[in-house]
């Protein structure tokens, strides 16, 4: 069962959810120690108390905020919690939004929300089932490690998902980023749509989607440990300048063609052909007709092509 971050409820409206925060995701990365290469000796951080010159433990440490040159002024971790903020001990829902609404630059880190007990079974039920039938997230605000936090609500697997969000101005402008206007033809950005089609999937599942670093980690963990060599890898092609965008462009659909096994030959872009108008039709020659009365010739009508 994973442990539990933080306790307190998700306010919606006059409703309120008694709820726990535990993390959605898993480390599975191999974490090294530092230390002393001569003796292998572990390097551990102390945490050194300036005035007294000595190593102090955690329940000694607490928080405190620097007020000109030579002034600090304590604040306790229970003065944090009772602040008068209605985001110190709840989640509060401002609004809902479609999600596509949000630029996912501002998401982060996902945790998920347990319902405490079975007082608040139902009320969880209902916000999770209103956000499913409204196809919506929720907005909220809420208060953790010292600083309020701006968060959205969504559901996966039935379950209420609370991702960090970072507020507007932490995102930094990207105007300055942007390289100069240069001109693309029709034919480069036709080949690069169909590049993206060829590496269309409808899931991020199967080999390709592996932490190969961490297994490439334990194999050289397994050979040191054994007395091995440990496994080298080839040296990579250095990429060159990309000269023939087009050219470049052919050659990557070849290949994720021939990923997937499939044909991969590369077929030139068809080339754009004048086409030719059709042939105005003559109008046809109107034939004679005589009348009893008169001698004279009547005048031919005249056909119109449509």
């Amino acid at each position: 069962m994973p442990r539990t971050i933080w306790s307190g409820a998700i306010s919606f409206g006059l409703v309120t959810v008694p709820i726990h925060v535990v993390s959605a995701r898993e480390d599975h990365s191999i974490h090294f120690h530092q230390v002393h290469l001569e003796d292998m000796g572990r390097v551990r951080n102390r945490k050194i108390c300036e005035l007294e010159d000595r190593e102090v433990s955690s329940a000694e440490i607490g928080k405190g905020y620097q007020w000109g040159k030579d002034t600090i002024i304590p604040v306790l971790d229970e003065e944090l919690r009772e602040m008068p903020l209605p985001t110190a001990k709840a989640i509060e829902i401002e609004a809902f939004v479609p999600l596509d609404s949000i630029d996912p630059i501002q998401i982060g880190d996902g945790y998920y929300l347990e319902p405490d007990g079975q007082v608040a079974a139902k009320p969880y039920t209902l916000l999770r089932q209103a956000l499913e039938r409204s196809s919506k997230v929720a907005v909220a605000k809420y208060a953790w490690s010292g600083r309020e936090r701006l968060g959205l609500l969504r559901v996966r697997d039935n379950v209420i998902v609370l991702h960090a969000m970072r507020w507007s101005d932490e995102i930094r402008d990207p105007t300055e980023l942007k390289p100069e206007d240069v001109e693309l033809t029709e034919e480069e950005i036709a080949e690069a749509e169909h590049l993206i089609d060829r590496l269309t999937r409808d899931d991020l599942e199967g080999d390709d989607f592996t932490d190969r670093y961490t297994e490439a980690v334990e194999q050289l963990i397994d050979a040191k440990r054994e007395g091995l060599e440990p496994p080298t890898a080839e040296e990579p092609e250095t990429p060159g300048q990309v000269v023939d965008l087009m050219a470049a462009l052919k050659e990557s659909v070849a290949k994720a063609k021939a990923s997937r096994g499939e044909d991969a030959t590369v077929h030139d872009m068809p080339k754009k052909t004048a086409t030719k108008k059709p042939a105005k039709k003559q109008p046809a020659k109107a034939k004679k007709t005589a009348t009893k009365k008169t001698a004279k010739k009547a005048p031919a009508r005249k056909r119109h092509s449509a």
